[in-house]
């Protein structure tokens, strides 16, 4: 067969002629060098300075870590010291520790579905010494001394060498990128490496609350990171990030437990309507590993920008987690991305979750207000008229926009409900005539003790008191005004332009339970005209609890319930008296009672309530605990509950009517006209109406002229009022003013 002659490719010009050309071989497909291969790796799994130190904080996490430090030259790129206290590592694994796919964390690929560990493929440390020099040196525990060893390309240079260390691990990465010359030049002209580390490390520091994390520039005495394990995320996030988003975050939880939809649990922080920024910070970690999602980050977005337009870029942490065989974590170089079964839906939920927290946040926003400063021109006897009517240069400097002016303060009582309600002119004469004079002597006579008895279980207790107090709402407590009761539980207050409802229940509870420990053991004594024998006491109590039960079957182990609380607190009556002024005599009557608020007298009506509690719910074992839930049960006793009677008031009245005769459903329609009010006072028990007015009235004096006065002076709010619902924002005038200008 006669061979054909293979086809010539052919080249044209510009002016399509023919150019001859030869004819090229294919290039030959070879085996690249081991080392080649492994510094390729190695760059794409050590992309930057901030990727080793990634890999090296993780693994010390893995090594159960509770403190790591991190020294930085240069950016990383001449040092990179990691030092943590973990279990270390073993002599016998040090000659393998740097080479390629060595790892304790898994041994088969079926072990990727349960992977809980940060590394699991055995490339960092291997890629590390393909571009940089690395020293480890490492102490297991029980071991006298520890060792170091260098690492090149992979392999240990020499045999480890005996040394002193310190508990746990320390790496040590020197010249990284020496041997890649375009990438080291390119880190070099850049100045935002040093920032990435510290991003990293603030974003690990929150998350891992019980991990102490520091970072700082090598020669540098002061460490730009530095944070202590703690049992708050609040805190931690106040300690990394500052007060400023500390202070407004909304805590923001969403879970599905549906196998066939999604199975998850997330729980993080958002910042409110009052976080302005930027740029958004968005810290999140799924199975305990820091990774990003970018379409999780662009639903938040997404929600901010329609919800909160002013602060569309937030800070959000959040902590996800998932089955660990519903997250792929090998599906990125630097596992920065995991993948997620059902990723749509988990979205979804999480997204609704802070738009619905968002929406509420946005109705209890806080703005920043001028205080007007009074002239010092000014007389102190300067009349209320003059007042409002200050010079000319003085209005025009100190002139507040009509939206940020308070109206009504402690000193003027004219912006309060009673100006604008209607009351009985000889009750309301009578009261306001010894108003003044009541008032300042409760003032006067009102102090705060410095001393308190010697016992170290007090001290613990009140330095608990210290410690736990929200600032936030300390300033509302402090400067707040009294406007008037809104229901029988809620009274309205105002701080500044901020109208709120303020639980006078749970308040004055806290205050007593402050005061008693502030008081301890130098209480004044209220002395009752006819001491309470206490077995009788303890029996009201036990009936009104059970109420519902056959008297006949339980009366005789009520009376041995009360028998033996008697004779336990006829026991333990010298302590009671020392401490709390509580006297109980030895025939086990109830006489002398503390003072816990100067001219308040609680309502005696819940006394069997508090003597059963003294014998049902004290702690006589351990002292702290002990005075700790005395305390709670005489502020229990004091706080200023509604009384027992019902509240006459608007429909309340009802309660006070005699049960209708059969006479009166018969009387004729027309004397029903005629005489309507004869007959609805004829229905009214006057004697008992008469009493729950006068109950409740003084209730509301006590609210407003001895409970929140001496708030201010003695109340330090803990945080958990912020959350239970204590202060309740119904107002702005900021925000009000906004609708009106929109109208």
């Amino acid at each position: 067969m006669e061979k054909r002659d293979e086809p010539i490719p052919i080249e044209l010009d510009e002016d399509d002629e023919i150019i001859p050309t030869t004819t090229k071989e294919p290039p030959k497909i070879h085996r690249l060098d081991e080392s080649v291969i492994n510094r390729i790796a190695a760059g794409e799994v050590i992309q930057r300075p901030v990727s080793a130190i990634k890999e090296l904080v993780e693994n010390s996490l893995d090594a159960h870590s509770s403190s790591i430090n991190v020294v930085v030259k240069d950016g990383g790129l001449k040092l990179i010291q990691v030092s943590d206290d973990g279990h270390g590592i073993r002599f016998e694994d040090l000659p393998i520790l740097c080479e390629r796919h060595t790892t304790s964390k898994l041994s088969k690929f079926e072990d990727l579905q349960s992977i809980t560990s940060m590394g699991f493929r055995g490339e960092a440390l291997a890629s590390m010494t393909y571009v940089g020099h690395v020293t480890v040196t490492t102490i297991t525990p029980g071991q006298l001394y520890g060792f170091r060893v260098s690492y090149r390309d992979g392999v240990m240079e020499n045999e480890p060498k005996p040394c002193a260390a310190v508990k746990g691990t320390q790496i040590m990465i020197e010249n990284l990128f020496y041997n890649m010359t375009a990438r080291k030049k390119t880190l070099q002209n850049s100045n935002d490496d040093y920032p990435k580390i510290v991003d990293l490390l603030s974003r690990f520091a929150i998350h891992h609350i019980n991990v102490g994390f520091s970072c700082r520039k090598h020669g540098a005495a002061r460490a730009d990171i530095h944070s202590v394990a703690t049992s708050s995320r609040t805190d931690a996030i106040r300690a990394v990030y500052g007060v400023s988003v500390a202070r407004n975050l909304i805590k923001i939880e969403a879970s599905d437990d549906d196998p066939s939809n999604s199975v998850f649990k997330m729980k993080g922080f958002i910042s409110n309507s009052n976080y302005v920024a930027k740029k958004i910070t968005m810290v999140l970690f799924i199975n305990d590993r820091l990774v990003e999602c970018s379409a999780l980050k662009r639903a938040i977005e997404i929600v901010y920008a329609a919800t909160l337009p002013r602060a569309s870029k937030p800070f959000v942490y959040m902590s996800i987690t998932l089955p660990p065989e519903h997250v792929d974590v090998n599906i990125h170089p630097t596992k920065r991305e995991v993948s997620l079964l059902n990723q749509e839906v988990i979205i979804e939920k999480i997204q609704s979750e802070v738009e619905l927290q968002l929406t509420n946040s946005n109705e209890t926003r806080v703005f920043e207000e001028q205080v007007m400063q009074p002239p010092p021109s000014i007389p102190v006897g300067t009349s209320k008229d003059s007042l409002s009517s200050p010079p000319a240069s003085a209005s025009k400097s100190q002139k507040i926009p009509v939206q940020k002016m308070v109206r009504t303060d402690a000193l003027d009582p004219a912006g309060r409900l009673h100006a604008y309600m209607q009351v009985k002119p000889s009750t309301q004469l009578e009261r306001n005539a010894s108003l003044n004079s009541v008032r300042s002597s409760i003032i006067r006579q009102r102090r705060n003790p410095k001393e308190s008895a010697d016992l170290t279980s007090i001290q613990e207790l009140v330095e608990e008191i210290d410690n736990s107090s929200h600032s936030g709402l300390l300033d509302i407590v402090r400067g707040c005004t009294y406007v008037g009761m809104a229901d029988d539980v809620f009274a309205l207050v105002q701080y500044k332009t901020h109208l709120y409802l303020a639980n006078v229940v749970n308040l004055s509870k806290e205050l007593m339970y402050q005061q008693v420990l502030r008081r301890f053991a130098h209480f004044n004594a209220i002395q009752l005209s006819d001491p309470a024998p206490l077995p009788e006491l303890i029996m009201l109590a036990l009936k009104e609890e059970d109420m519902d039960a056959d008297d006949s079957e339980d009366d005789d182990l009520k009376k041995k319930i009360a028998e033996m609380n008697t004779e336990l607190l006829k026991g333990k009556s010298e302590m009671l008296e020392e401490y709390f002024c509580i006297y109980i005599d030895p025939q086990g009557n109830l006489s002398r009672l503390p003072v816990i608020l100067d001219q308040y007298t609680p309502d005696m009506d819940r006394v069997p309530e508090f003597a059963l509690c003294l014998g049902n719910d004290v702690d006589w074992e351990d002292e702290k605990v002990c005075f700790q839930t005395i305390s709670a049960a005489l502020a229990n006793f004091y706080a200023m509950h509604p009384p027992i009677l019902p509240n006459p008031a608007g429909d309340g009245l009802q309660h006070y009517r005699r049960k209708s005769q059969p006479a009166v459903i018969s009387i004729d329609e027309d004397m029903n006209r005629s005489a309507p009010n004869e007959v609805k006072d004829a229905e009214i028990e006057h004697e008992l109406l008469a009493e729950a007015e006068t109950a409740w009235a003084q209730r509301e004096w006590s609210v407003q002229h001895i409970l929140v006065p001496a708030m201010r002076l003695f109340l330090k709010p803990p945080n958990s009022m912020a959350k239970d619902g204590t202060f309740v924002q119904v107002a702005s005038l900021e925000k009000l003013y906004r609708i009106f200008e929109r109208c």
